[in-house]
């Protein structure tokens, strides 16, 4: 009996010790369970507005004509004629004017001229005479006709030396211009002197008419 008193103490004293290393086991012994972290919400972004690209330097160019109208193709143009007259630069002159036989131009002096190759043929024996051209252009209007009509007024004085002389002259323009294409060409020109000769001028259209006797 007493060794058998002695075998269950022993037991009862390992059982208490191997309760104690279970009691006092460290936490890096322990096995861990993570919980797994929870998948991020995805975050919803608000779209901005598509940013217009931006144009390329020969859209932002084609878009600036468009922009200012027909009435400025129809201005260049008319300014090709008149650098042609202070160029005295027949080519540069004739390329403002429609290439047709229909062409008219009432000229300053009362003549007429029929024809886009009357008028060149006019240019080329005048221009090479003229020197120092100085060609000022006024009060000009662009009036636009529908789409493929226009109307150019202005004013102008010009002085030059002709032929060896001096020469200088002032009146009034009106162009008609027609679209052709992509392109505006003068179909017509009207000008006049502003100070006409009055043996010219009808008494009716006079400023001051004379009472008929």
């Amino acid at each position: 009996m007493k060794r058998l008193a002695i075998i269950l103490s022993i037991v009862l004293v390992s059982a208490g010790v191997a309760l104690a290393q279970n009691s006092n086991t460290s936490p890096s012994s322990r096995t861990r369970t993570v919980a797994p972290k929870p998948s991020p919400t995805p975050r919803t972004t608000a779209k901005s507005p598509a940013a217009t690209p931006s144009p390329s330097p020969g859209m932002s160019a084609r878009r600036t004509t468009t922009n200012a109208g027909p009435s400025a193709a129809v201005r260049a143009a008319f300014d090709k004629i008149i650098e042609g007259i202070r160029r005295s630069d027949v080519d540069l002159y004739m390329s403002g004017y429609l290439n047709s036989p229909t062409l008219v131009l009432f000229n300053n002096n009362g003549t007429v001229t029929r024809g886009w190759d009357q008028l060149k043929r006019n240019r080329e024996s005048s221009f090479p005479q003229s020197k120092d051209v100085k060609l000022d252009i006024r009060d000009w209007h662009v009036t636009m006709l529908g789409r493929d009509g226009a109307v150019v007024t202005c004013l102008w004085t010009q002085s030059q030396t002709f032929n060896g002389q001096p020469d200088s002259g002032s009146g009034r323009m009106t162009l008609v211009f027609k679209r052709v294409g992509a392109e505006w060409k003068a179909v017509h020109l009207h000008t006049s002197p502003d100070k006409p000769d009055p043996s010219r001028v009808p008494a009716s259209e006079q400023v001051n008419p004379r009472p008929t006797p």
